[in-house]
């Protein structure tokens, strides 16, 4: 038991390679270690099917892993239960915020929110509502591009997927 937290503190600091202010843990993707006789299984699930950083984030975890003496790493994806933003923490959403993205808002549910579309994104910047959606696609597909009609600043809104 006392390596598995051991080996969860670690996996903790390794950073989303999308979003370095993060972590994997925080984002809700590690979803189970497991120590073995001679083996760790670190079960991951990735924010959607498509991601383009799941191999990066694979090596990631084995390079720290083994970097700290542990030795035949697997990482293991699993796709069921999907991952959503409602595994983020309340502590992750700020940490977003206060790096210029504006974090899921789960507020109405109805089907604008859900696509990203949500009239009530909030400007990460000054916190205003009075915002505009540029495109559906920010840098990541799970983010889209939005601009703050307040402090005229653009900035990603990081899509809620429930």
């Amino acid at each position: 038991m006392m390596a598995t937290e051991e080996i969860r503190k670690i996996l903790s600091t390794i950073p989303d390679p999308e979003i370095p202010v993060i972590s994997l843990e925080e984002l809700g993707m590690i979803r189970d270690v497991e120590v073995q006789e001679n083996a760790i299984k670190i079960t991951v699930t990735p924010t959607y099917s498509g991601c383009p950083a799941v191999g990066q984030i694979r090596d990631d975890i084995r390079t720290l892993l083994e970097s700290k003496g542990y030795k035949n790493v697997e990482v293991e994806l699993s796709y069921t239960p999907a991952w959503t933003t409602k595994m983020m923490t309340p502590g992750t959403l700020q940490k977003l915020k206060n790096y210029g993205i504006a974090p899921p808002q789960h507020c109405c549910g109805n089907e604008l929110c859900v696509s990203g579309k949500c009239s009530k994104v909030i400007c990460p910047q000054c916190n205003s509502r009075n915002t505009d959606l540029i495109s559906e696609f920010g840098s990541t597909a799970c983010k889209a591009l939005y601009k703050c009609n307040d402090c005229y600043e653009p900035f990603e809104y990081f899509k809620p997927l429930v």
